[in-house]
Order: C-alpha cells, then sequence, then structure tokens
C-alpha cells in the first residue's frame, strides 16, 4: 500500500514539475509570440521582407512572414491554397488573384514605385547626344519614350548614334532589356507605357487598339531574345557588368542597391518621361493576410524600412524624399517632368503581351 502510495505521489510531482515547465514557457513567451503568415512575392520585394529590422518590427507587432517569389503575373497560374497572401507588383495582376479567389475590396497598396532605365554612362551620354535623352548631371536623366520608340519602330542601332564608336560596349541593335511581359508585371508595363506613346496618349481598350502598337511591341521584346521572368536577375547583370547597356527595372531596386553603396560608378539613372508607377498590392487570401497588409499600410516603423529599400509609401511624398536626400543625384525624388501613363485592364495587357511574344 505504501508503494502504491509512493508511486502516486511521485507521478503527482512529476506532473507539477511538467505543469510549472509548460507554466513558466508560456509566461516567458508571452507578448513575443507570433503568428506564422505564408505569401507569395514579387521578387523586387524579398529583401524588403528579409530584412532584420523588417522581420523584428513585423514580430513586434505579432507576425512571422515567410515568402516565396514570382513573376507577378505568374502568380495567377499558382495554387495559393494555404497562403495567407499574394504581394504581386501591380493591381492589374493583384485584380485578377482578387476576382480568380473572390477576395474582398479595397485590397491594401502600401507603396509603390515607378520603372527607370538603368544606363551605363556611355551609353547614357550617347542617348543624350542623339536627342533620345536628356541629362540632369553625372547620373541622373530623362529618357524620352517617343524618340526611343521612334529609334526602335526603325530598327536603329548603336552604330549609327553620334559617337558610338568611341565606346566598343555600344554595339547591336540598340533596345532596352525588359522580363518577360506574360509572367513579369515590370515587362507588361513596359508594353502598357509604350502603347499609350505609339497610340498617341491614349490606353488600348479594344482589338483594334492592339492591332496598332502590335507590330511596334513585338519588335520591343523580340529583339532581346530570351526573357527572364524577374526584374531582379536582369538588374543583378547589368550591376556585375553583363548584359545590356539599357536595362528596366524598379527605381526602388536603385534606391536600395544606393543605400547600400552610397554610389555606383558607371550607373545613370534614367526616367522615362512616359512610364507607369508599379502598386504594390496585397491581395489577402485569410484575415491574417489582410492584416498584414493593413499594417505595411499604416505602421510608421515599417512605412519607414519601406522607404529605406526605395519603395515610395501612399500617401505622403515627404517620407520618401527625405530618407533618399543622399541618394538625389541619382533618384527623380519629386518624378518632376515625368508622367504617368494608365494601365489597360488586364485583359488587354494579357493580350499585347501575348501579341508582342509572338
Amino acid at each position: 500500500m505504501r508503494r502504491i502510495a509512493g508511486i502516486v505521489l511521485a507521478v503527482l510531482l512529476i506532473g507539477g514539475v511538467v505543469a510549472a515547465v509548460v507554466a513558466g514557457r508560456q509566461g516567458e513567451d508571452k507578448g513575443t509570440a507570433t503568428k506564422t503568415v505564408q505569401g507569395v512575392i514579387g521578387s523586387e520585394k524579398a529583401e524588403f521582407f528579409a530584412d532584420p529590422d523588417v522581420v523584428k518590427a513585423l514580430a513586434a507587432k505579432g507576425f512571422t512572414v515567410k515568402t516565396e517569389s514570382s513573376g507577378s503575373w505568374a502568380m495567377e497560374g499558382l495554387d495559393l491554397k494555404g497562403y495567407d497572401f499574394a504581394f504581386p507588383s501591380s493591381q492589374a495582376p493583384a485584380g485578377q488573384l482578387a476576382a480568380k479567389y473572390d477576395v474582398r475590396q479595397p485590397l491594401p497598396r502600401p507603396f509603390y514605385s515607378p520603372l527607370v532605365v538603368v544606363a551605363h554612362r556611355s551609353a547614357a551620354e550617347v542617348l543624350a547626344a542623339n536627342g533620345l535623352a536628356t541629362l540632369a548631371g553625372r547620373s541622373r536623366g530623362t529618357l524620352k519614350m517617343a524618340a526611343y520608340l521612334d529609334a526602335a519602330r526603325h530598327d536603329r542601332t548603336w552604330q549609327q548614334l553620334e559617337g558610338a564608336d568611341r565606346h566598343g560596349e555600344l554595339t547591336g541593335t540598340l533596345y532596352i532589356a525588359s522580363t518577360d511581359p506574360e509572367s513579369s508585371n515590370s515587362g507588361a508595363l513596359y508594353l502598357a507605357a509604350a502603347s499609350y506613346v505609339a497610340g498617341g496618349g491614349k490606353v488600348a481598350a479594344s482589338t483594334a487598339d492592339i492591332d496598332r502598337t502590335a507590330p511596334l511591341l513585338r519588335k520591343l521584346v523580340s529583339v532581346q531574345g530570351a526573357q527572364q521572368s524577374s526584374s531582379d536577375g536582369p538588374f543583378r547583370d547589368f550591376i556585375s557588368g553583363a548584359g545590356n547597356p539599357l536595362v528596366l527595372v524598379y527605381e526602388s531596386q536603385v534606391a536600395t542597391l544606393l543605400g547600400e553603396q552610397q554610389s555606383v560608378d558607371d550607373l545613370v539613372v534614367l526616367y522615362p518621361d512616359t512610364t507607369v508607377n508599379s502598386d504594390h498590392t496585397v491581395v489577402p487570401l485569410t484575415d491574417e493576410g489582410r492584416a498584414l497588409g493593413d499594417l505595411l499600410s499604416t505602421d510608421p516603423t515599417l512605412r519607414k524600412l519601406a522607404v529605406e529599400h526605395g519603395f515610395r509609401p501612399q500617401g505622403d511624398t515627404a517620407e520618401f524624399i527625405a530618407a533618399t536626400a543622399g541618394r538625389a543625384a541619382y533618384l527623380n525624388q519629386t518624378l518632376t517632368g515625368v508622367r504617368q501613363a494608365p494601365v489597360p485592364t488586364s485583359k488587354v495587357l494579357h493580350e499585347m503581351a501575348r501579341r508582342a511574344r509572338g
């Protein structure tokens, strides 16, 4: 009997110790526990979500965010069951995803970024000397879209431009390297801006409108050969000195690079005089995904960190100007002289990309 009582007492003591340990752990986690949310994002936001300061700021608000990268338009072909959010790079693919998954509006749009063209200084100076660009100092300028598209329409080569013969790397057909418009947001928006300029300032809205600019858009794409599905690859190639001397990227990618290095030799940032802003839009697939999207839009710390990564927060230009003051030699902080082209509907943009790809 004593033996049985001893065993019972030992079990109770062990149970008490286990309960105390569990209670202690719960007490330690109080206030620091986070909910994990899973999302698919455009690759240009990968460094933002990987930033330890961003991870810390999200954890302070109760979030652990796990992400996978994908081309924005390619997200529509993914099975997003089990994910909390998708975060493409503009409203058009976000709208497609919202319709597919019956997501209620409005969709959170925490920040945006205009499309720009990065150029080696030699290429930028040749473009300026031939009326295709204007320069504002050594590291920033404006690309004249109408003049550039006219050059593309006539298959002009670098060798036909005055002064290009002094730069051995400037050979072959003049073109801007962009991403695959059928899978990548930046590539699709490039066609939207080009179509708008080539169409005389009219947004493509019909088959006739697509037909009118399709031959030119086909030239813009076909001259490039194989295209990547993400802007990250072409940008890294450019920075390493490989690839084309003109590459279409997001301003945020340039701003992030400058934030890390302060200055980059031989880099000129050309803002197309007609461009498209990429509105990074969250598609919440769960309540937690919507809470995250709202947090990215409103939390002061996360907004500040987004600016540090080169994104322009919605509704406050001053935040971006103040944060990028040391990078003003490269960045057109107020977007002076830059016209915003409206974007066609998703259906039209898809058809435009399909026709451009042939």
